[in-house]
């Protein structure tokens, strides 16, 4: 098929990072091209440039033959250009009908036209057969429903390219499936998707390229068919990637660490109760919109709404308090490592010390050399890409965010941790690491609840599986019950167990 994109020797930098030196390769009209490496590798930066977020610093990018210059994404949008972030950015406090019209709101008489902008709404989410209410602030919608309106804005504007990045790291099984369906339509309209995934099975079930990046260079470009799996691992991290068995597994959980009885959120969940003991891995899983992450909230102490008994290896701690629960023994690593994981404006010292900083701190100053050592050990330790631990973690890749803050709860050392979406947004080599690191938190005897969207990951890691449907248990299965369609059923309200 013939190019519709060519980029030619695009380089970027930021302070003391090459993003991308010379990355040059073609994009096929009408094709899914799959664009996929490490953290770090430069994809989402190239995605970016693309649709005018960032501007390269040497290099062009043609479009059908012709030199573009997409300054802002306004201009990349005038070309035919959008883009689906991975790290989601609407206004919270707007409703789903206004973040979806705020670049062209309807008119009338010099007002914003409030019914025809919510009828324009409803047919941009119409086209995804996404039934969300345009009413709704944003600030109310999960993480999975606000990538929704985000696909539904990016096909709003009636691009021809469209790049989406890491666009199902917040969707469930069912909302992925309804994507891919998405996508067969885009190509039968013709419309060029860059597709950005660390998720093998999705680029070689969906697109017909894939082009591999590796520390901001261009590695190869090959047709799908073409290629396999363990080819393209190995073009990625330049190592082979070894399956990791979990040792967990092999032992028998410990007294019991946390249990919550009768836990209840009026609007999110309901008469929930759950034991979870030291060396396991419990896992939570669950459609968008079940309840989990609210769950994982109320246990934690963010939700003072909540009721029902919480105890920490026996001990009944008060609900609704971070601080008792910080002082129990809990951690958090939300989904949204953006709005509730990091402080974006502090650099990766200061946010891996951030929840250790009474133990660093003596007569009101931190100990520096102390936290120094401390956040180099995880830094190595998680294999975080950064400059140095000075650098703005704003400027660090979605997956090293992640890790940074997986990093302030190990550095806190939790008797409970709480990993919600664990390798939202991490290459397939990280993502082993992750998996490897958990695995040694349970042998150390760490209780640990995971939450995943991937069924496949949440599988593998867990010894016991919770399934929430509508903020209720539907049902637990022990992991020789695990099968895929079990839990699809339980979480589709179609059976319990």
């Amino acid at each position: 098929m013939p190019s519709i994109i060519a980029f030619q020797n695009i380089t970027k930098r930021f302070p003391g990072v090459v993003a991308l030196e010379h990355v040059s390769f073609e994009v096929g009209a009408g094709s899914c091209h799959a664009l996929i490496g490490e953290n770090g590798a430069g994809k989402s930066t190239l995605g970016k440039i693309l649709a005018g977020v960032y501007t390269a610093d040497e290099g062009e990018i043609q479009l059908d033959g012709k030199p573009i210059h997409p300054a802002n994404p306004l201009v990349a949008r005038n070309l035919g250009i959008a883009m689906v972030h991975q790290e989601l950015a609407f206004c919270p406090n707007l409703t789903v009908a206004e973040n979806l019209c705020l670049g062209d709101l309807p008119r009338r008489a010099g007002w914003v036209d409030r019914k025809r902008m919510r009828d324009q709404a409803r047919a941009m989410l119409g086209e995804i057969e996404a039934g969300l209410d345009v009413d709704l602030p944003i600030s109310q919608l999960s993480t999975g429903q606000e990538q929704i309106v985000q696909i539904a804005a990016a096909l709003g504007t009636h691009a021809q390219i469209i790049v989406m990045d890491e666009p199902t790291s917040s969707l469930s099984a069912h909302e992925s499936e309804h994507l891919f369906t998405l996508l067969a339509h885009l190509k039968e309209r013709g419309i060029t998707v860059l597709y950005v995934s660390h998720r093998m099975e999705e680029i070689f079930r969906l697109c017909d390229t894939v082009t591999v990046l590796r520390d901001g260079r261009h590695v190869a470009t090959e047709k799908i068919a073409d290629t396999n799996q363990d080819r393209v691992i190995q073009q990625m991290v330049g190592r082979e990637v070894k399956q990791y068995s979990f040792n967990h597994l092999d032992g028998f959980p410990g007294s019991e660490l946390l249990r919550v009885e009768n836990l209840s959120s009026p609007g999110k969940f309901n008469d929930v109760s759950f034991t979870l003991r030291a060396g396991e891995v419990l896992g939570l899983a669950g459609l968008v919109g079940a309840g989990r992450s609210e769950i994982a909230q109320a246990i934690f102490g963010l939700d003072s709404a909540a009721t029902g008994r919480v105890f920490v290896e026996g001990k009944e701690i008060a609900p609704g308090s971070v601080t008792v629960a910080l002082a129990a023994g809990i951690g958090l690593v939300p989904e949204d490592r953006k709005r509730m994981a990091l402080v974006l404006t502090m650099n990766c010292r200061e946010n891996t010390s951030l929840a250790t900083l009474q133990q660093l701190t003596r007569r009101g100053f931190v100990r520096r050399r102390e936290e120094n050592s401390l956040v180099e050990r995880y830094v190595k330790r998680l294999r975080v890409k950064t400059p140095s631990l000075e650098a703005p973690t704003a400027g660090l890749s979605g997956g090293n965010q992640q890790k940074i803050a997986l990093a302030k709860w190990l550095a806190r050392r939790c008797r409970v941790l709480i990993v919600d979406e664990p390798t939202r947004g991490i290459d397939v080599g990280a993502k082993a690491e992750i998996h490897q690191l958990l695995d040694e938190l349970a042998c150390q005897g760490l209780g640990l609840l995971v939450i995943s969207s991937e069924l496949p990951e949440v599988m593998n890691l867990s010894r016991r599986i919770l399934v929430l449907r509508d903020g209720q248990m539907t049902g637990e299965l022990n992991r020789a019950d695990f099968s895929q369609p079990s839990l699809m059923r339980l979480m589709a309200g179609i059976e319990q167990a």
